[in-house]
């Protein structure tokens, strides 16, 4: 995928300046060289980020970058996208020279591209600053009168790494306890990078507490850097790691079961996997049996359907689309990658999922536009039992 979008920077770029109509060949070859330059800064980092030959630290820093022009040329595309369909219409139309000509023309383009810089600057720090605590009501139907309240604190997608640091992890856990969940999970992707390059960067993590306990199910970064390290540093920490395991909480009189199950990611081997089971539905299913109700904590949203079938969950908590990053991009893209979920929470048959914005986002594309990051605090709900 880096491959491809690094080709394709550079047409992008010329596609951009061709068409239109400059008073001379010289600015012509100035505004196409610094745009091609840009195109070509994002392949160059690419390639350097893919040979794996520098220290996790600059990787990282190369990454953000790497997305900063990527986030450009996203926008870029739409951009031209809609500039050619204009074009195109006012041709159709009467005095064609006169309504066409503003399309290609020099200002509107040169402050479309201004725009475009600007926008991609700040979806980039709106990406890197802490997220805010949003909290709401989640309806679980059957969900017994006892559990009825339960504050549930989802702490999805952290991605601490060289470049967030410690004093990002610091702020969110410290706007987690202010929240004072009853439970807190951490549906994967806690980290990017292996131990030795990024824990000092979840050590944080080891202050959260709850009456009921922290729980982490993995997410696919995890099994790019080094699976069984981290599980076993997240155990270290204190906390509560679920492997396709299940742990059966006493509430108020109440069994309520959390399971997590492996990723998806472990289906579809590469070379840059590190390890990691595949989810095991059946397991945790069989773990939970005699309790009063049951979430599911699994990374990606894709698991719902399977999930949802097999009629053993009433929650499942996901990740993994940081909530889509960018409007129109959330629904267009990330979304049907997904199937058709992006964030919030959906029905799937009788059961609830919910899917984060996330806390964090990887460092290869971490704009954000319109979708804030956010922990989220879950109040959990009774409501009709399924079918009534």
């Amino acid at each position: 995928m880096t491959l491809i979008v690094s080709l394709i920077l550079p047409l992008l770029a010329l596609w951009l300046w061709w068409p239109v109509q400059f008073p001379g060949r010289r600015q012509r070859r100035w505004h196409l060289g610094i745009t091609v330059l840009l195109a070509l800064l994002g392949t160059g980092f690419a390639a350097l980020w893919r040979m794996d030959v520098l220290a996790y630290a600059a990787e990282a820093w190369i990454q953000l970058v790497f997305g900063w022009v990527l986030a450009m040329f996203v926008m870029l595309l739409v951009f031209l996208v809609l500039r050619e369909a204009g074009w195109l219409l006012s041709r159709l139309a009467p005095r064609t020279s006169a309504l066409a000509r503003p399309w290609h023309g020099v200002r509107g383009n040169q402050a479309a591209a201004a725009v475009i810089v600007l926008l991609a600057t700040l979806g980039i720090c709106n990406g890197l600053k802490p997220p805010r605590v949003h909290e709401r009501e989640l309806v679980m139907p059957g969900l017994p009168q006892e559990l009825d309240g339960l504050r549930m604190a989802v702490l999805a997608d952290v991605h601490a790494s060289p470049v967030k640091r410690s004093w990002r992890t610091q702020r969110i856990v410290d706007a987690v306890m202010a929240a004072r969940p009853d439970l807190i999970v951490l549906p994967g992707d806690m980290v990017d990078g292996e131990v030795e390059d990024s824990a000092a960067f979840v050590a944080p993590l080891a202050e959260l507490a709850a009456p009921y306990g922290v729980w982490v199910a993995p997410g696919n970064h995890e099994y790019y850097h080094g699976y069984r390290r981290w599980m076993a540093h997240f155990r270290g920490l204190g906390l509560g790691v679920l492997e396709n395991q299940t742990a059966k909480l006493h509430i108020h009189g109440r069994t309520l079961a959390v399971s997590g199950v492996g990723d998806l990611a472990a289906l579809r081997p590469s070379a840059y996997m590190r390890g990691g089971p595949a989810p095991d539905l059946p397991a945790v299913i069989a773990a939970a049996r005699g309790s009063d109700a049951h979430i599911l904590l699994a990374h990606q949203p894709k698991q719902a359907r399977e999930a949802a079938a097999s009629g053993a969950f009433d929650l499942q908590v996901s990740g993994h689309t940081h909530g889509g990053h960018m409007l129109g991009f959330d629904r267009w893209v990330v979304a049907p990658a997904n199937h058709g979920y992006v964030r919030g929470d959906y029905r799937v048959g009788a059961m609830t999922l919910f899917v984060s914005s996330g806390a964090g986002q990887w460092d290869g594309f971490s704009v954000r536009l319109g979708v804030p990051s956010s922990i989220d605090v879950l109040v959990l709900k009774r409501g009709p039992a399924p079918g009534r």
